[in-house]
């Protein structure tokens, strides 16, 4: 079968990409199997049972079979990745004929995910530049490393597309396609030896299909690389692309083999293949007993396969050829783990930010759609209550005002959520690869916030404070700036903390503005504090960041202010001006039970919530890995 020409890398750089595989002569698989407790009836269920099988160097196999047949569970257990959920996993994984630590392996293979790990707001070189920055090691220069790029970008012909973005909901990018081969070209920038490929072909039509499993073989049979992929139901064209085909069927072994001999050896069983039909879609109906009307005939059908498979020389020459491959030898295998390093994890976070950085001022979803959200705010509420002057009457006004501000932009918060859920789904996912783990992550997420944060309560506060009358000091507008922007950190930690928790956009949204409503009714302004519920006061009010942003806007607008009582001289509050017709904003405090004298206080508790938020995130995605 033809296959799609590619630009030749050899002659676009060839010398700098250092993707030739000689060192991976063989990679295969022994008794592999993986059982797990049903959920319903907890017993053991067994998801794959003794799979064998290996590729040798230049070569492309396909894990193909139904729905539950285990391909994916088989793709990550040979990648030494962890399966979902608590399972006994068997196995016996061999490099060369002996097996190889973990680190070790992940230095030599790389594994590309089903849905695309790839940021839309960066172009395509962009996106492999920081997949280089990710993971390879210092000793590599700058000029290797693009070289590295400029090698990929033509071997995958990408060249014409490396300054198109990548793509978001907002603004169009390249096509599917191309987004594939972008997510295997930024896995191969590490030269990788053996690449798995779980669903290269999800989402795409037949000739974009064919178009990103060309491209790959292509790649493998220039330079030697062992290719895994778990495939759905691949058209003619696409399936004669690959060498190697393992069906599955229920956790086992229906065929292992060439490509060339599935006709003739399903002929040889009395299944005889009709002509003009896909022999991929003709192997999968033929051991898939989900839609069978015949229930009991089809599962004797299957047992027949699955047995006749076993039984066959071909599986014995299989266990025979590991056999022989993992038998002592003179020499080790050449798997040389000091020519593969991995990137300087000091340097990690710095990477990350930079990334973000880009995100954050091209994807207007992060902040840019917050700004105008928050803007909005900011005129509606000056313009409430606007330009309120300093009579008694509007002293209620006032604190109502400190409330709706600090409240409502905290609750406003919810926004982040898409945001971050997107940066932790490409975080999962890198993770998984062995790029960077949540300190990097969490680090570079905090330090890229700051400074929009920081401007989104300048502006905010630029239009509400002065349109609202609060006192017209210097010093007080940016103490009110300071206790906002501290304000929406703490928000923004409590909005990481809950998506990392339940990272579902629904629920998190759900979650965090029940968490927000709880804050605002324990903070002391719908009940003051003195008066709060025992219950709700020494369990919630004392860890409530939104009630120290109140007392410190409280704290700066009343402490150095006085307010006329009217002409009647009927003061509401009782002070030591009432003499003089006026009120002391002091006497305002003391209904509160509110100091004059703990900035300093809040503002270190503030901070302490604000790292603990923090630190209990971290923790949630160090412990979660999906």
């Amino acid at each position: 079968m033809d296959y799609i020409s590619v630009p030749d890398v050899e002659k676009s750089g060839g010398d700098y990409a250092h993707l030739t595989n000689t060192t991976i002569q063989g990679f295969s698989w022994e008794g592999v199997s993986v059982t797990m407790e049903d959920r319903v009836t907890k017993l053991p269920k067994t998801i794959l049972s003794d799979i064998s099988g290996g590729l040798k160097a230049g070569e492309l196999l396909a894990i193909m079979g139904p729905s539950g047949s285990g391909k994916t569970t088989l793709l990550d257990v040979l990648a030494h990745r962890g399966t979902t959920g608590k399972a006994t996993v068997k196995k016996s994984l061999y490099v060369n004929g002996s097996q190889t630590s973990l680190g070790d392996f992940r230095r030599i293979s790389s594994y590309v995910e089903q849905e695309d790990a790839l940021t839309g707001s960066l172009t395509v070189k962009e996106t492999l530049y920081f997949a280089a920055k990710l993971s390879l090691p210092s000793t590599v220069s700058k000029i290797e490393r693009t070289q590295r790029i400029e090698a990929l970008l033509a071997a995958f012909g990408l060249q014409s597309q490396a300054n198109t973005l990548i793509g978001t909901p907002i603004r169009k990018g390249i096509s599917g396609g191309q987004k594939r081969r972008v997510s295997v070209a930024s896995q191969l920038i590490t030269s990788p030896k053996i690449l798995f490929l779980d669903e290269p072909t999800s989402g795409l039509d037949s000739a974009a299909s064919f178009e990103v499993i060309s491209f790959v073989r292509s790649i493998a049979k220039q330079h030697g690389i062992l290719i895994i992929a778990s495939i759905h139901q691949p058209s003619t064209s696409t399936f004669a692309l690959f060498d190697k085909l393992l069906l599955l069927s229920s956790g086992r072994i229906a065929y292992n083999g060439t490509i060339a001999d599935v006709q003739p050896y399903f002929d040889s069983l009395g299944y005889s293949m009709p002509l003009y039909m896909n022999p991929a879609e003709y192997v999968i109906d033929l051991v898939n007993i989900d839609f069978a009307r015949d229930t009991e005939r089809a599962h004797l059908q299957l047992e027949k396969i699955q047995s006749s498979w076993s039984k066959s020389p071909n599986a014995t020459t299989i266990v025979h050829e590991i056999g022989g491959e993992t038998a002592p030898r003179e020499t080790t295998p050449t798997v040389v783990a000091e020519e593969y390093g991995s990137a300087n994890k000091l340097l990690l976070p710095f990477t990350l930010i930079h990334r973000s950085f880009i995100k954050s001022y091209r994807d207007v979803v992060a902040y840019g759609i917050r700004v105008a959200m928050y803007m909005g705010l900011a005129i509606m509420m000056g313009t409430v209550w606007l330009r309120l002057d300093t009579d008694q009457k509007n002293i209620q006004s006032f604190i109502n005002a400190i409330f709706f501000g600090g409240a409502f932009m905290s609750f406003m918060a919810v926004a982040y959520i898409p945001s971050f859920l997107e940066d932790r789904s490409l975080y999962v996912k890198e993770r998984a690869n062995g790029l960077y783990g949540p300190t990097a992550f969490m680090i570079a997420n905090f330090i890229i916030g700051l400074p929009y944060l920081f401007i989104i309560s300048l502006l905010f506060s630029s239009i509400t404070y002065f349109l609202s009358n609060f006192r017209p000091t210097a010093t007080a507008f940016f103490t009110w700036v300071m206790y906002l922007f501290l304000d929406l950190i703490a928000a923004e930690s409590l909005v990481i903390l809950i998506s990392s928790l339940a990272p579902i956009f629904v629920v998190a949204l759900a979650a965090t503005a029940f968490a927000n409503g709880l804050w605002m009714s324990v903070m002391g302004f719908m009940v003051e504090p003195k008066t709060l519920n025992v219950f709700y006061r020494y369990v919630f009010h004392y860890i409530d960041y939104q009630a120290y942003v109140f007392q410190g806007m409280m704290v700066n607008e009343f402490a150095e202010r006085t307010y006329d009582c009217g002409k009647d001289c009927q003061c509401m509050y009782v002070s030591d001006l009432a003499d003089q017709c006026k009120v002391d904003g002091k006497a305002v405090l003391a209904v509160y039970g509110y100091r004059q004298d703990r900035n300093g206080l809040w503002v270190g508790i503030l901070l302490a919530i604000v790292l603990g938020y923090r630190l209990l995130g971290w923790l949630v995605l160090h412990l979660r890995r999906t």
